[in-house]
């Protein structure tokens, strides 16, 4: 390994990959540097390169560390490697971007370079930008869930899929959640997949009441697992497998096996044990490629099912949506940190509300910005006796995520 200047070149296969500040420290709490997380990848290589492989990624840069927002980029660097090509996607919004694609493990120490914890690849192929080919749930676990309420509502998912001829491979989400991936064989668009998630989502919540929930509305699903099809938007992105994510420990987002669900715990898979279990055990989704499935009979239970509820709507001319739950909100900060600490003090104000809250009645949203993300608190007051709800006060935080700007009450 030679130095150039501040940086290693690394040899990975036929490659030399340049890595920038290897031995700045990325996660202080387990010392871990940036030649540590390219060693990392290195050694999970086959199963990260299996989640990202041919697909176009927006690169989430952590150029600051893990204590500051990332910013998301989706325009590929001009001065990319030759090993790392790219594919022009077409947003929604009717904008364009040029976005990395990664083929090889070159490519994911080159990501490493750029400050990328986790992996965030669209679930397409970059030779056909227009049909997935790969469905996803999240089971995003609401405040005071815990792991085995999450774990039976993902074998509840399992069997949905069974039930329509479909395979799910799950993973650790990384954080407190699950990941299921499910392999299909092109042949729908993006809308489809959407419909066809939203389906699995509602015949979950249908089959586990109380456990899973569908709702989109963060207020309406009180202690439940958010069975979360949203994912399938065309915009959207997943952390893949093996990423590692920016909590203080270095936690991986780890393929898991069905059968080990309820024996294992997130937090014990890092980037300090990961590559010990891949070495022993291989990876559990060593197999989701070859097992494409049809959505043909989940999109006919989504016509069974009908139409999905919308949202209800203000009655203003600004079309908002009007929440039928006693919301008010707290904060609005560009970080987590921010946005809590407005919440500690709106609490401070308040003890006698906050000790009728569950912890479900306190929302935080990470909202997403041009190239970053921002953070919004409210608080459900359903559980406050109506005569003592407080009052919409003056945000306790107010940042304006359109200006970039933030302003503090005195």
């Amino acid at each position: 390994m030679a130095k150039k200047d501040d940086a290693a070149i690394l040899e990975v296969g036929e490659h030399e990959v340049r890595l920038s500040s290897p031995d700045k420290v990325v996660f202080p709490q387990p010392g871990l540097t940036k030649r540590d997380l390219a060693e990392y990848y290195l050694a999970i290589a086959e199963g990260a390169v299996r989640g990202v492989a041919d697909r176009p990624m927006v690169l989430k840069r952590f150029v600051k560390g893990i204590d500051q927002e990332a910013f998301f980029q989706k325009r590929v660097p001009e001065n990319r490697p030759a090993f790392v090509s790219s594919a022009t996607l077409q947003y929604a919004s009717g904008t364009s971007a040029e976005e990395a694609v990664i083929r090889d493990a070159a490519g994911l120490v080159w990501a490493v370079g750029l400050g990328c914890l986790d992996l965030n690849p669209h679930p397409v192929r970059a030779d056909d930008l227009d049909h997935p080919d790969e469905l996803r749930i999240d089971l995003d676990p609401m405040p005071g869930v815990e792991w085995s309420q999450i774990v039976d509502v993902a074998f509840v998912a399992r069997d949905v899929l069974a039930d329509v001829g479909l395979v799910g491979w799950p993973k650790t989400s990384g954080s407190r959640g699950i990941h299921i991936l499910v392999r299909t064989d092109r042949a729908h668009d993006y809308p489809q997949i959407r419909l066809a998630a939203q389906a699995l989502a509602r015949e979950v919540e249908n089959r586990a009441p109380g456990l899973a929930t569908a709702h989109w509305w963060k207020e309406e699903r009180g202690e439940s697992v958010f069975v979360d099809f949203n994912q399938n938007a065309k915009d959207r992105t997943v952390a893949s497998a093996y990423s590692v994510r920016p909590l203080p420990d270095a936690r991986v987002s780890t393929p898991v096996e069905w059968e080990e669900l309820r024996e294992i715990r997130p937090e014990a898979f890092t980037v300090l044990t990961v590559p010990t279990r891949f070495a022993e055990r291989g990876d559990p989704h060593a197999g989701i490629d070859d097992a494409p499935g049809s959505l043909d009979r989940l999109l006919a239970l989504a016509g069974r099912l009908g139409p999905a509820d919308r949202a209800p709507r203000g009655g203003d001319a600004s079309g908002r949506r009007q929440s039928t739950m006693p919301l008010i909100e707290i904060s609005r900060a560009a970080t987590k940190g921010e946005a809590l600490a407005g919440l500690d003090t709106w609490k401070k104000r308040h003890p006698e509300v906050v000790s009728l809250l569950s912890p479900a009645d306190v929302l935080v949203d990470g909202m997403r910005g041009s190239s970053s993300l921002w953070y919004r608190v409210r608080v459900n007051l359903q559980h406050v006796p109506e005569p003592d709800r407080p009052p919409q006060e003056p945000l306790e935080v107010d940042y304006a995520p359109w200006t970039r700007s933030s302003a503090r009450d005195s």
